[in-house]
């Protein structure tokens, strides 16, 4: 019996949920059976004409007691959560003695009282460890017997109720061994659902995380179409975040005709489809054999695919062409010393065009080499950009940058324009910023007309923000090319390497600048927009 008790004492009795939930309803049918028993004289129903007035008096302060004693017993269990068989012990010995005390005043076994033992050691039972079910009925038992013993003594009790009593005890011990196996198997189920219930909760959580870093959006789907969860994925390429419960028809109607067609087995593979933001996209199908009939939607961003593939391939080429570039770089070199060389020498007319064709060839050759080097250095100028910015006073920046270009283009002064507030500012690497501006403005030098103030680089200060703007009064760009304006190598110049624009927002983002198109309409307009450095 030492044993279990210990056994039981390890097993982490504050912890065990379902043994003090179930000890706490015992303790509460307790106390309603306490408390009937201790108000039986006052029910007039109850034939108790045999007991004497004293004995009606012993019935309440008995039943009082036990009521009082149990109650006690239910606070313990309810705020001190310790020991659990202990309390359950001491419950139990409450019950054997006050029930015996109860049938010793009204009489003995005939009273029918023996029956209320049955129930205490059954529940008792129900919870114990091992041989500590077998010790309740014993205890149980003796007191039984003892109190017909005395009556024996005494006088008032004879052999058939002894028998009687002795059939009890047996059914103690039955009633004891039956609950406790009954009780050990119920409280193995019961923790085998708990571990059960652990791990599914355990795994729902591992799925939702799995769910959510997935790149591809998830969306599952019931049977008649409406969304049972959805990823974070899944809910940026929808650019909803109220997807739970809505219809895939209030999200795109071509993707409920596909999940439709699916369904009914005409599976068109992965569709292509157009999101309420104007978003492309794919969707996939796939059953989940889940028991509901939930179906697995995978999103695919075509754009976010497409931009990712176009830098993998910008990346293979810059390192193509970087190795190149520098193989060109030495004999271009050369050519283009001696056709210096060459020009101071005397020459006919027909020489003389045909050094110039060479020296502006051999130029753009330079020119283009020197754009390939700086688009295949990105990745190394990101990481030096933020040690090398400085805080530029655009107003003096840009009226040193236009007297440079009206120099090296013979412009007439008031061609350039510049307009900034003298307080505005600029965090970038100086140079790098002369690059961006210069493609800026030799573009818009081009298609524009060259006339006074056909070019103008306004600031704007915009709440905490900077914009610089460059500005031209040529035609603008057509609506059908925008799209296409900042792709590498893309150009509408038969001498353009289609480049600059590339290469001046790359540079912009590598020190936190954003490089826009400005809105439509005549006149091109690019936009560099940061913050201003207080």
């Amino acid at each position: 019996m030492n044993a279990d008790i210990q056994r039981g004492a390890l097993m982490g009795e504050e912890d065990n949920y379902q043994h003090w939930r179930s000890f706490r309803l015992f303790n509460v049918y307790r106390l309603v059976q306490a408390t009937l028993l201790g108000a039986m004289p006052f029910m007039p129903w109850l034939d108790l004409k045999g007991v004497e007035h004293v004995g009606k008096y012993y019935v309440c302060v008995i039943g009082g007691v036990y009521a009082a004693l149990v109650g006690v017993g239910l606070l313990c269990a309810l705020f001190f959560r310790r020991r659990f068989y202990a309390q359950m012990s001491v419950q139990l010995l409450v019950d054997v003695l006050c029930i015996n005390a109860l049938m010793f005043v009204l009489g003995g076994l005939r009273s029918g009282m023996g029956g209320l033992l049955l129930v205490s050691v059954a529940g008792a039972s129900l919870v114990a460890q091992g041989r500590l079910a077998l010790f309740y009925a014993a205890i149980a038992s003796v007191f039984v017997l003892a109190g017909e013993l005395a009556g024996v003594l005494i006088g008032d009790s004879d052999n058939a109720r002894l028998a009687q009593a002795g059939f009890l005890c047996l059914g103690f011990f039955a009633t004891a061994v039956s609950a406790h196996m009954l009780g050990k198997r119920v409280l193995s189920n019961a923790e085998l659902a708990r571990q059960r219930g652990l791990e599914r909760d355990n795994q729902r959580q591992i799925s939702e995380q799995i769910m959510e870093r997935i790149q591809d959006g998830v969306l599952v789907v019931d049977m008649t179409g409406h969304i049972l969860s959805s990823n974070l994925s899944a809910r940026s390429i929808l650019e909803r975040f109220d997807l739970e419960g809505m219809a895939l028809t209030g999200i795109a109607v071509e993707l409920a005709l596909g999940y439709q067609d699916w369904r009914t087995g005409n599976d068109r593979g992965a569709i292509e489809l157009v999101g309420p933001t104007g978003r492309t996209f794919t969707a996939r199908f796939a059953d989940s054999h889940a028991s509901n009939g939930a179906t697995l939607i995978f999103l695919e961003d075509l754009g976010k695919l497409r931009e990712e593939a176009q830098q993998l391939k910008l990346a293979s080429l810059g390192r193509l062409t970087a190795s190149i570039a520098h193989e060109i770089r030495n004999p271009l070199a050369a050519i283009s010393h001696a056709s210096e060389l060459l020009m101071e020498e005397t020459r006919t007319p027909l020489q003389n065009r045909l050094m110039h064709i060479v020296r502006d060839n051999t130029q753009r050759l330079d020119r283009i080499i020197q754009d390939v080097l700086v688009m295949g250095r990105q990745h190394i100028l990101q990481k030096e950009e933020a040690e090398r910015r400085e805080s530029i006073a655009l107003r003096h920046y840009l009226n040193e940058f236009v007297k440079e270009i009206q120099a090296q283009e013979a412009l007439e002064e008031g061609v350039l324009v510049v307009r900034s507030p003298p307080e505005a500012t600029l965090d970038f690497v100086p140079e790098q910023l002369h690059q961006v501006l210069w493609n800026l403005a030799m573009n818009a030098l081009r298609y524009s007309t060259r006339e006074q103030g056909a070019v103008r680089l306004e600031v704007r200060l915009p709440g905490d923000g900077v914009e610089l703007f460059v500005i031209d009064n040529g035609p603008g760009i057509p609506a059908e090319l925008r799209e296409q304006i900042f792709d590498p190598f893309f150009t509408t110049s038969v001498r353009g390497t289609g480049l600059g624009l590339h290469i001046a927002r790359e540079l912009c983002e590598a020190n936190g600048v954003r490089l826009l198109l400005g809105a439509e309409g005549p006149g091109g307009q690019f936009i560099l927009k940061g913050r201003m450095e207080t």
